[in-house]
């Protein structure tokens, strides 16, 4: 006779511990990344290489990525505000929205699908063909070869990729709203510099900064802990970056709560 499994029970006893042993394996893995991280050997030469690979070779899709973003959704706003004549504040809600959510979440799942996914297949490649375990023979400790690097890189990167978005998104707001809808090109900056502050880039600054360490942490985990050969690679991978997405959807939440000032 088939068993009948009562799903609720079955979600409890089976998926729960899953989860809580894997949010407890990445923590365990920050600890050990911040305590490599902040004493010698500073691996300095390998932090840059990876800042040009996570940071420097992604530069063409944030342009592309950014520019297309800022101006569709000048489009889109632009076309909402003329129904009630307040287009001229186009430029600075798209400047608030670019700043505080979009630049910084577009420009970590961006990075993450490129570099992050890479990381993880790297690492996960170098341990099912023992090369790790080669590492640990020579005496060299992996976490401060391999994943601190990457982290710092990533923590020091994202920032620097968010702000060129924040850029490029307004630079291709300004041509749409101006060139394409006949936005006063006066009113438009005027507005951005009315009501923009400090505060709304600074946010999603802050915001890339954490998203940096939280996607370089998870992608090197899942690649550090990769089993069952080629085929776990893949798996691996694409675990680091559907959870690395799915983590920072749900930070950015609390940063946004964190971060928010009233006006």
């Amino acid at each position: 006779m088939k068993k009948v499994v009562f799903f609720p029970l079955y979600y409890l006893g089976t998926i729960l511990p899953r989860f809580f042993k894997e949010l407890g394996g990445v923590c365990l893995f920050i600890v050990d990344i911040i305590r490599y991280a902040t004493k010698p050997p500073y691996r300095l030469k390998l932090i840059i290489e990876q800042m040009e690979f996570i940071g420097v070779n992604s530069l063409f899709i944030i342009l592309l990525a950014g520019s297309f973003t800022g101006m569709v959704f000048v489009f889109q706003t632009g076309q909402a505000f003329f129904k009630f004549n307040a287009e001229t504040i186009t430029g600075s809600v798209v400047a608030i929205a670019l700043g505080r959510e979009l630049a910084p979440v577009l420009t970590a799942l961006m990075i993450t699908s490129r570099a992050g996914s890479a990381m993880a297949a790297q690492i996960g490649t170098m341990r099912v063909t023992q090369q790790i375990d080669a590492l640990v023979a020579l005496r060299v400790e992996p976490i401060n070869y391999l994943v601190v690097p990457r982290v710092i890189a990533s923590t020091l990167m994202f920032p620097v990729m968010t702000a060129i978005f924040d850029m490029v998104g307004m630079i291709g707001g300004y041509l749409v709203g101006v060139l394409l809808l006949d936005i006063n090109k006066g009113a438009f900056i005027t507005n951005v510099e009315w009501y923009v502050r400090p505060d709304d880039i600074m946010s999603g600054i802050i915001k890339a900064f954490f998203f940096g360490f939280i996607s370089s942490a998870i992608c090197c985990y899942k690649g550090y802990f990769t089993t069952q050969g080629t085929r776990g690679v893949g798996l691996s991978t694409t675990q680091a970056v559907v959870i690395s997405f799915v983590s920072i959807l749900i930070s950015d939440y609390f940063l946004t709560v964190l971060l928010y000032k009233h006006p």
